[in-house]
């Protein structure tokens, strides 16, 4: 048990780098369109970290799940998540954007991470780093 208590940690500090980033990148007042793409790549990967986390995390308390939906769904019933719903919005949209590009469709996912995804993720990223100063 010990080694997943670490490895949740570990994987929360990568996280908590990648949070900096797509703050770092939503925080631009009007970004280009290079710019874009990178924040929704940073988004991507900060998503990708986040349910990686909640993962290893889950395990630490003993909750076995595999898949990101399984994740979520575990982690809105322990009540780490505030809105399951609106993360299983988040897997959708990182799906699809993992295997699409559109000019238009780039900008309206701009909007959904700043205005919708972000708040909950940072919801996250302040909940572990709690966790990680409660040990």
């Amino acid at each position: 048990m010990k080694f997943k208590e670490i490895r949740w940690q570990q994987r929360n500090q990568n996280l908590q780098k990648a949070f900096k980033q797509l703050n770092k990148g939503l925080s631009i007042t009007t970004p280009s369109d290079i710019e874009i793409q990178g924040i929704i790549q940073s988004f991507e990967f900060t998503f990708e970290l986040c349910w990686k986390t909640l993962k290893d995390y889950l395990e630490s308390q003993g909750v076995d799940s595999s898949f990101p939906r399984e994740v979520i769904k575990q982690a809105f019933h322990y009540e780490i998540l505030e809105n399951g719903d609106i993360w299983l919005q988040m897997l959708t949209k990182r799906n699809f954007l993992a295997h699409t590009y559109d000019e238009a469709m780039a900008k309206d996912a701009y909007s959904l991470i700043k205005n919708d995804f972000f708040p909950y993720i940072q919801q996250l990223v302040a909940w572990f780093d709690a966790q990680s100063h409660e040990r």
